[in-house]
């Protein structure tokens, strides 16, 4: 008990940071719980997520590439200089674009390669049994082992001038505790509940939802860091 009370203690630090978390990630949570009670619930609207399963059908990994990139870069980046510069882009905007439109559309093609496996390991069918299978090695097995970790390192590499000077010590242990573990706990809380809800829709539009949770969340979170700023 007392290491956990420990200032310096990962776990506590993803804690605080999970609490901080939690209303926005409540927010985002039941934005996304009522567009799969529409998909059940709601037959009208059927129709338009019948077009954009055609679209991901159509587009195959374009469409998650290209969502992804939309979601994750170019929209906090709009959200920043729509509201917080004036509406004037600067050349930092450009640098920041020239780092994250590669890169969560890399992201956006991994996690959609991500969730045809899962299709292919356990089934389409729309189950408890076959969600929480799902449920469990998306966030406790590709997100600790792969994700999050790549995640970190990338941004720490912008950060650092994109230097490799470091790299060593992205494979380290003590890295993955105080760089990645609190991140992994604070995430855990809002992204669970998340791809329960993206894993209980039929297969074409899981990513689709995934890439609308991904917008919700990044709009919310630049808000939050710019104001913090």
């Amino acid at each position: 008990m007392t290491a956990i009370l420990n200032v310096n203690n990962p776990l506590l630090a993803g804690l605080k940071s999970a609490r901080a978390n939690f209303v926005p990630g409540l927010l985002v949570q039941a934005l996304m719980a009522l567009v799969v009670a529409a998909y059940y619930l709601y037959p009208p609207a059927r129709d338009w997520f019948q077009a954009v399963g055609d679209a991901k059908a159509r587009l195959g990994f374009g469409f998650s590439v290209a969502g992804a990139a939309i979601a994750g870069a170019l929209i906090p980046e709009l959200l920043k200089i729509a509201c917080f510069q004036g509406g004037k882009a600067t050349p930092a905007n450009a640098r920041n674009l020239m780092f994250t439109l590669p890169y969560w559309a890399y992201s956006g093609f991994v996690v959609d390669a991500f969730y045809r496996g899962q299709a292919l390991w356990f089934g389409t069918a729309v189950t408890t049994l076959v969600i929480a299978k799902k449920v469990l090695v998306d966030q406790f097995v590709f997100n600790v082992v792969y994700q999050a970790p790549i995640t970190v390192i990338a941004y720490d590499w912008k950060n650092g001038g994109y230097s490799f000077r470091d790299a060593r010590e992205w494979f380290a242990r003590k890295y993955y505790a105080q760089r990645i573990l609190p991140g992994l706990v604070a995430t855990w809380g809002v992204w669970i509940p998340l791809v329960c809800l993206i894993y209980a829709l039929p297969s074409l539009l899981q990513t689709p939802l995934f890439t609308l949770a991904l917008s919700l969340w990044v709009m919310i979170f630049t808000w939050m860091a710019e104001q913090k700023a």
